[in-house]
């Protein structure tokens, strides 16, 4: 595929990839196989959080997101505060001359326009605004593709993602309670589309045969701490969840079940080590799943799932496998009601291990009925990410399907 000119088209992707959030990589993955299957000349690099990784495991070139390494870091000496300020200014820069050499860029996926958890509006929120307002200042068509959002009480973090939806070419989320939010922020959203999350993209490994009431369970567990209006409750918040978990746990290994802990995110590993001191089983251990490929095989292995990061439960619902969630937020909610699991939703906030349990085997007992709904509901998923597809090359790439050229949409 070639630009007007004949040149290839160059095309990036951008967002916290490569940082040890195997949710983000999975988004990644999806879209970078879309872009060789049906792009195979664009030429692919990114600008993202972890460039080493992106470009070991995908092969595409990448650059840092910011330039000051310590951008996540809490800076409370001067020095550090100062690096920081300056880096806001670099990274405007270098933003720009980036987004300057590619005519198409794509963030795939990934919460980036929603604040379930704890984030400040001069981190990701400024480098999502300095992209798309890049892209509308040189004519690079910007895609947020299958996105997810919320509403956002900071007045700061709200105005930079309102701004950074409006910049954006082309729009789309992976429910109606994202749309509906940007709505409300004030964003026009009469031609935004919604789609699965990319990750249903994922080629899934075969499911294995149940092995009946003492087969094994995934427990998917995450440094859970609230959302950002939670600051204040933070560890309580936290220690609610991980002693609720905990008796879960304990009690499936007392009723000699067997326990694979699942993470989405490098910093879940604490969390994994808690729960192994508490229970201190060896029907308990804990999974090295390195990507969502893998988090696919182990949802695969289970006779049921319980989670609680957003892409544990996407994996274990994709695979077929019946699937609790821990809810830390509407999106999962969102989710598990789409899947058909409505009922099998549990507030992370305010683990009640009793509650869960009964839940959990109440699911159980469902479990043949739930994965035909499941297989159902995944052809569903699959034929929708077709048409996202589809809708990206019209939109995105008008050269290479002159049939939808006007399809392209500004936004106001």
């Amino acid at each position: 595929m070639t630009s007007e000119d004949g040149t290839p088209v160059r095309v990036g992707v951008f967002g916290l990839l490569g940082s040890g959030n195997l949710g983000n990589d999975g988004s990644l993955e999806a879209v970078l196989g879309y872009l060789r299957a049906e792009h195979p000349e664009a030429v692919v690099d990114a600008l993202c959080g972890g460039p080493e990784v992106v470009t070991t495991r995908y092969r595409i070139p990448a650059t840092r997101l910011h330039w000051y390494r310590g951008e996540y870091r809490t800076a409370s000496r001067v020095g550090a505060m100062a690096a920081k300020g300056l880096g806001k200014l670099v990274d405007a820069a270098r933003t720009a001359a980036w987004v300057r050499r590619h005519d198409v860029v794509i963030v795939p996926g990934m919460g980036v326009l929603e604040a379930t958890l704890p984030l400040r509006p001069w981190g990701f929120p400024y480098s999502l605004f300095l992209l798309c307002a890049a892209g509308r200042l040189f004519g690079t068509r910007v895609a947020l593709v299958s996105v997810g959002a919320a509403a956002i009480g900071s007045r700061p973090t709200r105005t930079l993602v309102r701004w950074s939806a409006r910049l954006a070419t082309y729009r789309s989320y992976r429910d109606a309670l994202s749309r509906d939010a940007m709505r409300e922020m004030g964003v026009d959203t009469a031609r935004d589309e919604i789609y699965p999350d990319l990750a249903f993209a994922l080629p899934a490994p075969p499911a294995s045969a149940p092995s009946g009431p003492q087969g094994p369970v995934c427990v998917g567990v995450m440094a859970f701490h609230g959302g950002n209006d939670d600051r204040a409750r933070a560890e309580e918040i936290h220690r609610r969840y991980l002693d609720g978990t905990i008796r879960f746990v304990r009690t499936l290994v007392e009723d000699g079940r067997t326990v694979r802990l699942l993470t989405g995110d490098e910093c879940d590993g604490p969390v994994v080590a808690a729960i192994l001191d508490a229970v201190d089983s060896p029907l308990v251990t804990a999974s090295g799943a390195a990507s969502l490929a893998d988090l696919l095989k182990e949802a695969a292995a289970a006779d049921t799932v319980v989670a609680t990061r957003y892409h544990n439960l996407v994996c274990a619902l994709k695979v077929g496998t019946p699937t609790l969630a821990l809810s830390y937020a509407a999106k999962s909610d969102a989710l598990m009601a789409r899947m058909g699991l409505d009922a099998y939703c549990h507030p992370a906030r305010e683990v009640d291990a009793d509650r869960l349990l009964e839940q959990f085997r109440a699911l159980e007992k469902r479990s043949a009925e739930v994965r035909r709904t499941l297989t159902e509901r995944n052809l569903v998923a699959a034929r929708r990410l077709e048409h996202q597809f589809s809708a990206l090359t019209a939109a995105l790439f008008p050269a290479a399907d002159h049939t939808h050229t006007h399809a392209l949409r500004e936004a106001p």
